[in-house]
């Protein structure tokens, strides 16, 4: 009996065998097994050539094996990138930052897979594999926007590593998606690592940093996004930290991201990264070596067509083996294996989401959500002759004067790294379909940068008659950004030589307040600008970035009052370049709110309301604690006007007794709240032992015994703060024992 119940095991078991076998060619084309094993099973059939053409960014087909061409290169920075569909594009990413809303940002990051995802799925339909097709994103940027004069510090969330790394998580857990076998789409973080201009010397940079600042700054949102966000990619930098390249750094690649943080994910270089190995940072004698060093430190993707070729010839030549090139193949296909793309379309939830889902309409809303949340007001003081604060201006106007450089510019609320959206409402715009029966003057009135003297006197009679004016002004990322071929007063290649508002705008201002009208001043901008005298002389000044397709709907929302301003400052606005230490020093000495010794022009996370916030009844659940214990904050914040608003409650924490090399402040945590007029709401926070850390000159965190002040409010607890408007922060002292 056991034998003949034997026999009929084995017959049924050759019989399933011979069934799969029939339906799938080869093993890794079987749903049913694990992504290891269907990884290995196509690795394995792969000649050494094929594997050599999957680590390039754009790989062929392999057509005896059923295997598509596929690009790696996609783009996602505030909304899909560089499609040729129309897609919802939200603010920049610095924008993003300024909200503070970490649920708005991980419901963007949802929103975007969706958009990508619907791209994806269109684009096999009609068996299109181009660039920016793909579900591999190469985003978000977070880098420290450690200096305002980097042009690409708009593509970052900012100059502090605890926002950085707290919005970069909600928006890789977003993208990514939550299902427990596939991915949404794949995030990438990048430039891996101590990545922060000078753009002209990115390709020649080595960057040596002490082990405090590179542990302290540079790395912790990285950190934040591979240990607990789980991010898929990363992306390692063009420059050259303590001698070697990123893309081939033992201890940034080897020591920390792949042993440390045990990243198992896969790692790109920064698009022909690998190409400066030998060319510009003269380290290897030829490609052959480069794209060697390049692998055996865990780059698994050139971004680029010509190093990588030559790793056939290399494993010919014994510098690495073939092994070592399975290594990256099996990364790369197990994120093409999580993210659906060999199995049927049925059993993959995010491969049937519809092209019909693009700037579908809960999009646009978030989009317009995003953008006005963002909007910092730096300033509110009456004009002349006013008792009330300038803002909100009155919805009777009749007569109105917009003009200005971004008064009508699309191009400049869309950022870089964009998407196209289909429609684009300008502030012009926006004030136009807010007030329907006023008349609205319109004029670029100035350039962004001059070099030449103005006259604006004919301009400045055909406004004299205007109620109010509304300047648009800022800059622009047609002038900063990426390695860009830009040469005129105030902007280098894509970074900046001054932080300073450009001479003409400020002049055009100075010319719009001999008016006597009231003057708004708008401004866009990716990076802190110096506006001392617009600060003194300007009744309202508003920040608005470049907020994206909806930007023109939320500033008009904001200057007449149907949103009140909430969005905060997440960088530091100084007062001019004298404030700043040289653009090529990475260190951080006197960089950023956390140490720098200077008063701020705008301090970081400061931003006003239409509302006033207080913050009473600090308490702590202990005030002497062991090193291993956490503990609870609690206050209560009130709304003290007659508006409702959100508001960024902020929490910072400053050791008193430990105080060299340290931040002067850290921000630790932050909740954004809604409260009607006249009502409160208790807020609280848990202070961990990871928060109270320091790290030290060995790179290690450790929690010493000695005070640590705890500071909640509504901006960086500074005396600036206060005398621009923010409301006193409340105290307590935690003694560590």
């Amino acid at each position: 009996m056991k034998k003949q119940i034997l026999n009929l095991v084995l017959f049924l078991a050759l019989a399933f065998t011979a069934g799969a076998q029939n339906k799938y060619d080869y093993p890794f084309q079987n749903p049913k097994l694990s992504t290891a094993a269907r990884v290995n099973d196509l690795v394995s059939r792969l000649t050494l050539e094929e594997k050599v053409n999957q680590m390039l960014n754009s790989t062929p087909a392999i057509p005896r094996l059923g295997i598509p061409p596929y690009d790696w290169w996609n783009e996602c920075l505030h909304g899909v990138a560089r499609t040729k569909y129309p897609t919802t594009s939200y603010p920049q990413a610095i924008g993003m930052a300024a909200t503070f809303d970490v649920d708005a940002m991980k419901k963007m990051g949802d929103f975007t897979s969706d958009e990508g995802r619907a791209i994806h799925n269109e684009s096999l339909k009609k068996k299109d594999y181009s660039r920016y097709t793909g579900l591999t994103y190469w985003t978000p940027n977070i880098n420290i926007f450690r200096d305002p004069r980097w042009g690409r510090g708009q593509e970052t969330y900012g100059e502090d590593p605890f926002l950085t790394g707290t919005i970069g998580t909600a928006f890789v857990e977003g993208l990514q998606g939550n299902d427990p076998k596939y991915l949404k789409a794949a995030a990438c973080a990048k430039h891996y690592a101590i990545h922060s201009g000078p753009e002209s010397e990115r390709h020649v940079f080595d960057v040596n940093v002490s082990n405090h600042d590179l542990w302290e700054t540079y790395l912790p949102a990285f950190r934040q996004l591979v240990v607990n966000a789980k991010v898929a990619g990363v992306m390692c930098a063009y420059n050259a930290y303590a001698g070697q390249p990123c893309c081939g750094s033992d201890k940034l690649m080897v020591d920390i991201l792949r042993n440390k943080w045990d990243f198992k994910g896969y790692v790109t270089s920064d698009c022909g990264a690998i190409d400066d190995f030998y060319q510009t940072h003269k380290m290897f004698p030829d490609a052959e070596s480069s794209a060697t060093d390049a692998v055996l430190h865990g780059t698994d993707v050139e971004c680029g067509n010509h190093t990588y070729k030559t790793l056939m010839q290399a494993v010919k030549d014994g510098k690495l083996s073939e092994k070592d090139i399975d290594v990256s193949l099996k990364r790369l296909f197990t994120i093409r294996f999580r993210l659906g793309m060999f199995d049927p379309t049925s059993m993959v939830k995010y491969a049937q989401i519809p092209i019909s889902n693009l700037e579908s309409q809960p999009q646009k809303d978030l989009a317009l959500k995003m953008a006005r949340e963002s909007i910092v007001l730096l300033r509110n003081q009456p004009a002349d002759a006013q008792k009330n604060d300038l803002l909100p201006l009155h919805k009777n106007i009749k007569r109105i004067a917009v003009v200005g450089p971004n008064a009508d510019n699309a191009n400049t609320q869309l950022g870089n790294y964009n998407g196209h959206p289909s429609v684009v409402t300008t502030v012009l715009q926006g004030i136009k379909n807010k007030l329907k029966n006023a008349e609205v003057f319109y004029s670029k009135a100035t350039d962004f940068v001059s070099t030449e003297p103005q006259d604006f006197s004919k301009l400045i009679d055909s406004i004299s008659d205007a109620d109010v004016i509304i300047y648009v002004g800022g800059i622009s990322p047609r002038l900063e950004g990426e390695e860009m071929k830009v040469q005129v007063p105030g902007f280098s290649g894509g970074d900046r030589t001054s932080i300073a508002l450009p001479t003409v705008q400020t002049d055009f201002l100075k010319a719009l307040k001999a008016t006597g009208k009231p003057v708004v001043f708008v401004m866009m901008t990716g990076s802190a600008v110096a506006i001392p005298w617009e600060e003194e002389n300007i009744p309202a000044i508003v920040n608005a970035w470049y907020g994206g397709e909806a930007a023109g709907t939320a500033v008009a929302d904001v200057l007449f009052g149907d949103y009140s301003p909430s969005g905060k400052l997440p960088v530091t606005f100084y007062k001019s370049d004298s404030d700043l230490p040289p653009f090529e020093d990475y260190s951080m000495k006197n960089r950023t709110y956390r140490y720098f010794t200077g008063e701020a022009l705008y301090p970081f996370g400061f931003g006003l309301s239409y509302t006033r916030f207080g913050f009473t009844n600090l308490h702590l659940s202990k005030t002497k604690i062991k090193k291993n214990e956490t503990i609870n904050a609690e206050l209560t914040v009130t709304n003290n006007g007659k508006v409702k608003s959100d508001e960024v409650v902020q929490l910072y924490l400053t050791h008193l007794s430990d105080r060299e090399n340290n931040p002067l402040y850290s921000l630790k945590g932050f909740k954004r709240i809604t409260l009607l007029p006249g009502a409160s709401e208790k807020v609280k926070f848990s202070i961990t032992p990871d928060m109270m850390k320091l790290v030290n000159d060995e790179g290690q965190s450790v929690l010493n015994s000695g005070k640590i002040k705890v500071s909640i409010g509504e901006s960086l607890p500074s005396k600036r703060s206060t005398e621009l408007g923010a409301a006193k922060a409340v105290e307590a002292i935690i003694n560590v024992q």
